[in-house]
């Protein structure tokens, strides 16, 4: 049988992340932009008219009409809209976070499992040189420090900082992590939501790893980097300006009066992490590659920040208790 050459895929949730998904599948050279589908339906035609496919009015049918969907719809959706694809037959690659409980991102996992269709997990900076560059370089970290925080919109807010930017740290860091977590020690606060809007984690892994993480949405700038040391060296990166630098033994220019030391530089400029991500949900639909953030890689991200937002809630019931914070 001919192996198929394109993938007719549809779009579902035509929010901010929504629309880049629909405009990136419609120039995709192996993907066919099926339909689109929101339940604001007028949003859905106005992105449908842009990019120039179908406004999907009944999810059912829009599942009939293609073989893979992108989910781009609030986190409480994902599990629900996900479940039914699945059950349709349809390969699917649903935006981070897989799910909003265990249970449901568990059940996801089985249901493609059990009938042999892809689900993939849209944790785009996987997809980034950035981390296939810290990858590269630092194989086992001993300390990691990452910083994500941005200004304040409402985008993202019907769920806490955690599942909203965290995740994103949490999902690198458990991928360049080979242990599993030991202990997590959080704390946030709720600012401008009803959700924690900044919050802090340290995350200590059995092999020893330490792992500082700081996400919120409400600052005055946009900030995000992620610094690690390691037996290798000492890494620094910027996801915002592309940047990269390395201070080792090996690579680089030397550095004068470090004793050996020497620094490496890297700066990206045309990686398009979103149009990678589609490239590897193709070929693993079309090509049978493997995923490379799976169900199970996304579950782990998942369990890892319910953790650090249950460890917050612990936290603030402590402080509760001892009269340290009003109720």
């Amino acid at each position: 049988m001919m192996k198929k050459q394109s993938l007719n895929v549809a779009v579902v949730g035509t929010g901010y992340f929504g629309r880049f998904h629909a405009l990136q599948a419609s120039r995709h050279s192996r993907e066919v932009l099926s339909g689109v589908y929101d339940s604001d339906h007028v949003r859905a035609q106005k992105i449908a008219h842009e990019v120039g496919t179908i406004a999907f009015k009944d999810y059912a049918s829009l599942l009939s009409h293609c073989d893979a969907v992108i989910i781009a719809a609030p986190a409480e959706a994902h599990y629900s809209l996900a479940c039914q694809a699945l059950e349709a037959g349809c390969h699917v690659l649903v935006e981070k976070p897989l799910a909003s409980t265990r249970q449901d991102g568990e059940a996801l996992v089985r249901c493609a499992d059990d009938k042999g269709l892809i689900l993939q997990v849209g944790h785009l900076l996987r997809y980034s040189a950035e981390y296939e560059a810290i990858s590269a370089r630092i194989k086992n970290p001993l300390y990691i420090e990452a910083t994500r925080i941005a200004p304040y919109k409402l985008r993202g807010t019907d769920v806490s900082v955690v599942l909203d930017l965290m995740i994103h740290d949490l999902d690198l860091i458990l991928a360049l992590v080979d242990s599993p977590i030991h202990h997590i020690n959080a704390m946030g606060a709720a600012v401008s939501s009803a959700h924690e809007d900044i919050a802090n984690a340290r995350v200590q892994f059995a092999n020893g790893c330490v792992a500082s993480i700081t996400a919120s949405r409400v600052s005055f700038k946009t900030e995000r980097k992620m610094r690690l040391f390691g037996q290798e060296g000492y890494l620094s990166a910027d996801f915002t300006s592309r940047t990269l630098s390395f201070i080792n033994r090996k690579e680089g220019l030397i550095m004068p009066g470090s004793g050996g030391f020497r620094r490496q530089s890297v700066q990206w400029r045309d990686h398009d992490n979103l149009a990678a991500e589609h490239d590897a949900f193709v070929a693993s639909c079309l090509d049978g590659k493997p995923v490379i953030v799976d169900g199970d890689a996304g579950l782990r991200a998942l369990d890892a920040a319910l953790r650090v937002g249950e460890d917050m809630q612990r936290a603030r019931q402590l402080l509760q208790s001892s009269g340290l914070l009003s109720h």
